[in-house]
């Protein structure tokens, strides 16, 4: 952030308390701390929860988890059932925090969760979504985009809970 998001004046870097050097109005007279957006990524799991849904979107023959940005006022559980509900028809439940990763081509922090389908149906996917597809575990592990934030996500749950 260079710019005051009020006043437009230049920002500089000023010493706060125990923070380190943070950007600073002169003419405001404030410091503005760093503004990011923020987004929930899903590790949706079949009813049997043997079975992880992978998803391909935007024409790109990669499969990835769903995913989607938190909307203002909404906390983060909720914008994993609108998200999936919205991407793929499904309502999930049993929704668990995993972790998180911050993602600086869009300057987004990422809140990774995992959650249960109440259904495999997926005829009810919209036009966000190319194609989606249930996997195993193993095969899950091998078909997710390798070496992004969706591989981590998965491989973190996969250690860490299964």
């Amino acid at each position: 952030m260079s710019y005051c998001c009020k006043c437009g004046n230049k920002l500089i870097k000023k010493e706060h308390k125990n923070d380190g050097l943070i950007p600073y109005c002169s003419k405001c007279g404030e410091f503005r701390f760093p503004v990011f957006s923020a987004a929930c990524s899903m590790v949706v799991m079949n009813p049997d929860k043997n079975k992880i849904l992978l998803i391909q979107q935007y024409g790109k023959k990669r499969n990835v988890l769903v995913a989607g940005y938190i909307n203002k006022g909404e906390n983060a559980e909720d914008a994993v059932k609108r998200e999936v509900k919205e991407e793929t028809g499904i309502d999930v439940y049993n929704i668990k925090y995993n972790n998180s990763e911050y993602f600086e081509p869009t300057n987004t922090l990422m809140l990774n969760f995992s959650c249960v389908a109440k259904s495999e149906d997926l005829s009810g996917i919209n036009n966000e979504i190319d194609k989606a597809e249930w996997f195993s575990f193993n095969e899950a592990k091998e078909n997710i985009m390798p070496d992004g934030s969706a591989q981590r996500f998965l491989d973190f749950f996969l250690d860490h809970f299964i």
